[in-house]
């Protein structure tokens, strides 16, 4: 399926007509549609009874074994979670995954005229697995197509966008965005959306949801003891520190925006622009900065085996200090 707000760009990708590139690079924000939109390209590359061009039929042989997932010719790619389901894993495509994808590749399709690989997100690949990729992108078969997403392009290798057709994808309209959410039953719509930067399709984690619930009201009102409850709290619940970073560090955005005094420029969590800006009037410009700059980074290990309670103690008590 293509995204409402995605129908005009899938008109400029048809325009395509038979001027199909062996390799596409689908970009843009995360939790858009991207996914969605190069799943319903490779449905109409494998279909076999196309009513008009770059549309599927739906109902030829080629068009239900895609939806259910069996067409033989449709190579999926994608970073599979460990038998333990460890969140604090990082996840990666490996170099072996891609091989065994890529090995038969020059021989004919099994049905149809091409053979379809999506792989999302492009940038999971670890650097053994992108370069066994590029060697096939450089000398690519006339029957393949590849179609990678990703929602940090900067973090691929250069040779490899190179070898790509590039596509951004527009984010939709806050209006389009908060209908959406809306429509989707999920709760105060709104604030759900401003925490996740605009991008309306992600999954609504009630659990989540209330322990960030408490980390921001440890933020506005911080004290020492709350502060440790909390840390003993996420450690608990075994949540990899990436997640912990990426609340603190939209809660710290906001604060620096605060500093300028204007509510407006409160992107993650409107809902607390005047406590923001009450707790700005007492900082130190470049303290908080100072903090921000050691909380970005410990980014690069969010998924490492550090003490998540221990650093989680540690930002909180530093972000206290600024606070007295």
């Amino acid at each position: 399926m293509i995204y409402a707000w995605h129908e005009a760009q899938w008109q400029q990708i048809a325009a395509c007509g038979d001027n199909i590139p062996n390799a596409w690079l689908i970009s843009g924000r995360r939790g858009i549609g991207k996914t969605a939109f190069a799943r319903h390209l490779s449905s109409v590359l494998l279909c076999e009874n196309p009513p008009k061009p770059f549309e599927s039929c739906g109902v030829c042989a080629s068009c239900r074994l895609n939806e259910q997932g069996l067409h033989p010719d449709f190579y999926e790619l994608t970073p599979k979670k460990d038998e333990e389901d460890n969140a604090k894993k990082l996840l990666q495509i490996k170099i072996e995954e891609v091989r065994e994808v890529i090995k038969n590749i020059h021989l004919t399709p099994l049905r149809g005229h091409r053979r379809v690989i999506l792989i999302h997100p492009a940038e999971a690949m670890n650097v053994q697995a992108a370069n066994a990729l590029l060697k096939v992108l450089e000398e690519p078969s006339e029957t393949v197509v590849f179609i990678l997403v990703s929602h940090s392009k900067d973090r691929l290798l250069p040779i490899i966008k190179s070898r790509c057709r590039h596509f951004p994808l527009n984010m939709p309209t806050k209006t389009a965005a908060v209908e959406f959410l809306q429509q989707q039953k999920v709760p105060n719509a709104f604030e759900m959306l401003a925490f996740h930067g605009g991008s309306p399709l992600f999954e609504f984690d009630a659990e989540l949801d209330d322990l960030r619930q408490q980390l921001l009201a440890v933020l506005s009102v911080p004290r020492m003891v709350a502060i440790l409850d909390f840390a003993a709290l996420f450690d608990r619940k075994k949540q990899p520190l990436s997640l912990f970073l990426e609340w603190f560090n939209k809660w710290l955005v906001d604060l620096i925006a605060a500093l300028h005094g204007d509510d407006e420029e409160v992107l993650f969590y409107p809902q607390y622009a005047k406590k923001l800006t009450e707790l700005a009037n007492k900082l130190n410009f470049s303290n908080i900065f100072a903090l921000y700059d050691q909380s970005i980074r410990l980014v690069p290990y969010g998924q490492h085996t550090l003490n998540v309670k221990l650093t989680v103690e540690c930002l909180l008590i530093d972000y206290l200090k600024l606070t007295l």
